[in-house]
């Protein structure tokens, strides 16, 4: 099973290499988080056409919908392994201590992605693993592969 994963894309619509992004990256993963800072409806709503998006407010996601977005998610990925418990937040704060807090903020989860640095990160911390996929806007994103035992790997993606 694999996970895209993205954040502070810092678009308000998609364009034509976003779009291109979707189509290589985004489409084909059997799940899609966004981390937050998307920055438009627009492109939200693009993004909703996946059938498994999770996404989470950013600190730049001013635009309004009918509903709202959470600041932080909690999901269960059910996969053919089991299921694994995420954790979602864009993060807040100082910027060298962002992990801390969104890992602090889901003990007992498996993964926890969250973005707002726009620095990769890949690592455990208290049996969880804490990824950033760093930022569309600059660049990069991430894939995570769910293995049938469980095991998750992370491959980050110059785009």
């Amino acid at each position: 099973m694999r996970l895209a994963v993205i954040s502070d894309t810092h678009i308000s619509a998609p364009d034509q290499r976003f779009c291109a992004l979707y189509e290589a990256h985004l489409a084909p993963a059997d799940v899609l988080l966004h981390c937050g800072d998307m920055v438009g409806a627009s492109l939200y709503n693009f993004l909703s056409q996946h059938p498994r998006f999770f996404c989470v407010r950013g600190n730049c996601d001013h635009f309004v919908l009918d509903h709202d977005i959470p600041v932080t998610l909690s999901r269960d990925i059910e996969h053919p392994g089991g299921a694994l418990k995420l954790g979602m937040a864009h993060g807040w704060g100082e910027r060298s201590s962002v992990w801390r807090r969104v890992a602090e903020t889901f003990p007992g989860h498996g993964l926890v992605c969250f973005g707002h640095t726009h620095r990769r990160l890949w690592e455990q911390f208290q049996g969880a693993w804490l990824l950033n996929p760093g930022s569309v806007a600059e660049g990069s994103m991430a894939l995570v592969d769910i293995a049938p035992d469980g095991a998750l790997s992370c491959t980050f993606l110059d785009i």
